[in-house]
């Protein structure tokens, strides 16, 4: 029996600051643009507001990407455009600074986190501090067997909660997370479909590199006969991780929870950040609002999931690579945000500003 009850974390997680967020609208309203000004921008300074608990909102000045690294058995079926077995090439990628996240991530300064839990590879190819929260080689093919034993699941889930703390001990101020996966987006269009009560055919998309129509249809087969085996334990985010997720997708789910609890925003990727989302939903109803849409990533499945927690993507650029490429896009459009609720002042500050900026002179008659 596991030791560790999801249940908790619906008491430890509180919704970021009303009060705060009510000051910050406040200070908004005596700011020198009229307001709807900025658009979306304002209401994201005052989001920030009160997840900070800050009154003018804090910059953003300790951003990091965090990606969950795995395989999964199910990619064996030809569902993915990559070889089964090939996101460890996909890591090596992130870490050499070749991938599309590792550029982005060296022109706006943030740093990358790497977090193997199933990749199918030696873990002695890897440094250290990306094998060190392994779970096993690869998850298992999900339409036919489980992920993950129940005390897998458990681990990784608990791994993801140890990343989160060290992530807010460190002092990070927002996360952007992503997955670095092969076969991913199966065990993720399973979870949503699950979770949200509707088809295979509805929530299953092409993958971040688009397949044809004969991988479509089996990658839609086996979500189908994944979801066969899912509904019986969907009471059970727990157990339902280790029957169709997969241990980067338990871990990420432990991860969204823990950095509610820690009071740390995150801006979710594609569609595997949005399944774990919303596992982590069902644990625990204020989660979401700690977390951002970052991107459309085009799949039908992350359109369900954000529909679902009510969560509007920042951008709708087309951006399917994955890897937390997308969401690191919105990233300076969230700091631009806090930038501007934090400096634009304040109408009877700028007012008196320009008046003792016109303000004539006084001519001071010379001293006998």
């Amino acid at each position: 029996m596991s030791s560790l009850n999801l249940d908790d974390f619906t008491d430890l997680i509180e919704r970021p600051d009303g009060g705060v967020r009510r000051d910050a609208e406040e200070r908004r309203e005596r700011q020198t643009l009229p307001p709807g000004a900025l658009g979306r921008l304002d209401e994201l300074g005052e989001w920030l507001s009160a997840a900070q608990s800050s009154v003018p909102v804090r910059p953003l000045e300790r951003p990091r990407v965090v990606l969950f690294a795995g395989d999964h058995g199910v990619a064996g079926l030809g569902v993915s455009a990559r070889p089964a077995g090939g996101a460890a090439a996909l890591v090596r990628s992130v870490l050499a600074g070749e991938s599309p996240v590792a550029v982005l991530a060296r022109r706006l300064d943030v740093p990358v986190r790497v977090v193997d839990m199933a990749l199918d590879c030696d873990p002695a190819e890897l440094p250290a501090e990306v094998a060190g929260h392994r779970v096993r080689r690869g998850s298992g093919r999900i339409d036919i067997e489980d992920a993950l034993s129940a005390e897998e699941a458990e681990r990784a889930v608990r791994a993801g909660m140890a990343v989160a703390d060290q992530e807010a001990d460190s002092g990070t101020d927002v996360v952007v997370l992503g997955d670095v996966s092969v076969g991913g987006t199966t065990p993720a269009a399973t979870l949503i479909a699950a979770l949200c009560g509707t088809d295979a055919s509805v929530v299953t998309g092409r993958g971040g590199e688009a397949i044809d129509d004969l991988a479509w249809m089996r990658k839609c087969a086996a979500v189908r006969d994944a979801l066969r085996r899912a509904r019986p334990v969907l009471g059970d985010q727990l157990e339902l991780l280790a029957t169709v997720g997969g241990a980067d997708l338990a871990a990420m789910t432990g991860f969204l929870l823990q950095c509610a609890v820690r009071r740390t925003p995150v801006i979710l990727d594609g569609v595997v950040a949005s399944a774990a989302a919303l596992v982590a939903q069902r644990v625990a109803f204020r989660a979401p609002d700690w977390w951002l849409a970052g991107h459309d990533s085009g799949e039908p499945a992350q359109a369900k999931a954000l529909d679902r927690m009510a969560l509007e993507p920042l951008l709708a650029h087309g951006v399917q690579v994955g890897e937390g490429a997308g969401a690191l896009l919105a990233l300076p459009l969230v700091r631009a945000a806090a930038a501007l609720s934090a400096e634009l002042p304040e109408r009877a500050a700028a007012e008196e500003s320009e008046a003792e900026a016109t303000r004539p002179e006084v001519a001071v008659p010379p001293a006998e």
